[in-house]
């Protein structure tokens, strides 16, 4: 008989996988330990054993996310040949990424913070922060735009770069209220018509 708290044998990541799938769905707050248990094909103690608790849990998750489903963001604002491309591709990703059939809509770092109780505050800084590195990673591509010659030195980067996070984030919320990738895809090419004036540029 198996003994009680003793792991059950699983594939981790597989089960990694499973968990984030439900919390990009329904959010930290609105995935219970039940929810995820059946979801992932284990136990609690098993859940507690190999992941140390749901807040860990999800912090693992979340990580996942950024390094697989969520990446294409980051990868399209820092390979393209000019910053404006970036800034479009990135956009254009995120469209993409928040609609694909079968999967959760939107974003998970996005949507996936709760607005409940202070014992939920860690959760939520780390969402926070991790929103915060994406203006950051747009910012220095601005920043090294500037020194290329691609942006004017008067360009006001930091409130650029605020303004298409805000357009990424809240891409997100749109696609979660099951806004279509094609009027989404409209959206981020109209941000690139005010890239014309904020940046100071004609377009290509």
């Amino acid at each position: 008989m198996t003994e009680r708290g003793r792991p059950r044998s699983f594939d981790r990541d597989t089960a990694l996988r499973q968990a984030m799938d439900l919390f990009w769905e329904r959010g930290y707050e609105g995935t219970s330990l039940a929810e995820l248990t059946a979801a992932m094909g284990i136990n609690a103690p098993s859940l507690y054993s190999a992941f140390g608790s749901k807040a860990q849990l999800f912090r693992e998750a979340v990580a996942w996310y950024g390094s697989h489903e969520g990446a294409c963001t980051h990868d399209e604002l820092l390979r393209a040949p000019t910053v404006r491309a970036g800034i479009e591709n990135m956009l254009l990703a995120a469209a993409r990424s928040g609609t694909q059939p079968g999967r959760p809509r939107g974003c998970l770092i996005v949507l996936g913070a709760p607005a409940g109780p202070d014992e939920h505050a860690p959760v939520r800084k780390m969402l926070c922060d991790s929103r915060r590195h994406t203006q950051a990673l747009i910012l220095q591509r601005l920043r090294d735009a500037v020194r290329h010659g691609e942006l004017p030195a008067k360009t006001d980067l930091p409130a650029l770069a605020g303004y298409y996070a805000t357009v990424l984030h809240g891409m997100a919320i749109q696609a979660r209220d099951g806004v279509s990738r094609k009027a989404l895809q409209q959206a981020a090419r109209l941000a690139m018509h005010a890239w014309d004036a904020l940046a100071g540029r004609t377009p290509p």
